[in-house]
């Protein structure tokens, strides 16, 4: 296993013009991402502002109505013009999710959740899917919880399953979903540190996430949404420390003073 390059100088991902609808409401409207390698960009904004729309966009999970999006500078996936079963394949399989509510199969062990996508999907062998597995779930301290099924678990240890599974898959983009949000205070920690430590190996990553102070130490990039559009975007130091946009600053100041 190996994180992206983060020397690399080519943006890992670009998306342009990202717009869906659902219904009469139009959640995204002409979003623009790039994503460079190595890099962590942190999205933020208020609740029903499109950030989990967006990530659920980069993994094929929602299908946008328009827009374009392209790995490595490859041509891009043109959404508008329906694309086909192999083009949404190749930009499902640059990146794995981490959800909010772990979406861990409940009627399999903490190993067979974390083999199911790499033998499954990726077709690699039982042994070497579980070999790796197994040094997976010792790096976050669930070694011995291999058997487990995820009731036995606590929400913290759930979501650090939920971690190694996407990293088991070997993914160039890990995406996070609020990762914390479903989380007791007391073991958010144990997460966001792993969080940390992918970060500081270079991993590239979108995260979505309420955890300003957090993302203000682990993020090279902070896109603030608000109503289906980029409001503001850049490094934390403008965009967390001193915003220039009235919105963001009114959602800096509600969030900061809770």
């Amino acid at each position: 296993m190996s994180p992206t390059d983060p020397g690399a100088s080519a943006p890992l991902l670009t998306v342009r013009g990202l717009r869906k609808t659902f219904g009469s409401n139009e959640v995204l409207k002409s979003i623009d991402v790039t994503v460079g390698r190595g890099q962590v960009v942190a999205l933020i904004g208020p609740s029903g502002s499109g950030k989990t729309t967006v990530l659920r966009s980069l993994n094929g999970l929602e299908i946008p109505d328009s827009g374009t999006a392209s790995f490595d500078g490859y041509a891009p996936v043109d959404f508008a013009a329906k694309p086909s079963r192999k083009q949404l394949d190749s930009l499902r399989d640059r990146s794995a999710m981490v959800f909010q509510q772990f979406n861990l199969f409940p009627h399999r062990t903490v190993l067979q959740n974390v083999i199911e996508g790499p033998v499954q999907v990726q077709k690699r062998s039982v042994s070497d899917a579980t070999a790796e597995a197994l040094v997976l779930l010792d790096r976050v301290g669930l070694a011995d919880k291999r058997d487990a099924y995820p009731f036995e678990l606590s929400g913290g240890q759930q979501q650090r399953v939920g971690i190694v599974r996407a990293l088991a898959l070997k993914p160039d983009l890990l995406l996070f979903d609020e990762p914390t949000s479903s989380l007791d205070p007391e073991l958010v920690g144990d997460v966001l540190e792993v969080i940390r430590e992918l970060a500081a190996e270079g991993w590239t990553m979108v995260l979505v996430t309420h955890e300003l102070q957090f993302a203000s130490h682990v993020a090279d990039h902070v896109v603030f949404m608000d109503g289906g559009v980029v409001v503001e975007s850049g490094p934390p130091s403008e965009v967390l420390v001193n915003p220039t946009h009235d919105r963001t600053k009114q959602f800096l100041h509600r969030l900061l003073d809770r």
